[in-house]
């Protein structure tokens, strides 16, 4: 995902001053060490059930002051510094955006990504 490209995009929407003052972003890479361990990660694999996520972004687009949200989020194999999930989300607040991206991210990552790492 170009980021600046897809704000772009965003911006343009008729009604985006009327509804917008936050935009959070988040672009999870791929980490060249393990969370659990911190081993050396040579490379990822992942699996995106993109139904689910779509169920996740309808759901989070009826949260109060949630303009829109856009997530990208990769499938197959990937090497450190790698881009693996983008989530966008446009409001009104930080007080309505910030919780809507910390939980979307959150649950998107337990529901609906797998992923094995390839330790080096």
């Amino acid at each position: 995902m170009d980021i600046s490209k897809t704000i772009a995009e965003l911006k343009k929407q008729p009604d985006f001053t009327d509804n917008v003052g936050m935009i959070l972003i988040h672009n999870g890479t791929v980490r060249g060490w393990s969370r659990g361990d911190r081993a050396d990660v040579v490379g990822l694999e992942t699996i995106v059930d993109a139904e689910k996520v779509e169920q996740l972004r309808q759901e989070y687009l009826e949260r109060p002051g949630i303009y829109a949200i856009i997530i990208e989020a990769h499938s197959g194999k990937f090497l450190p510094g790698d881009d693996l999930l983008f989530i966008i989300v446009a409001g009104d607040i930080r007080e309505n955006i910030k919780p809507v991206l910390a939980e979307l991210l959150d649950r998107i990552k337990a529901e609906a990504i797998t992923k094995k790492e390839i330790k080096g």
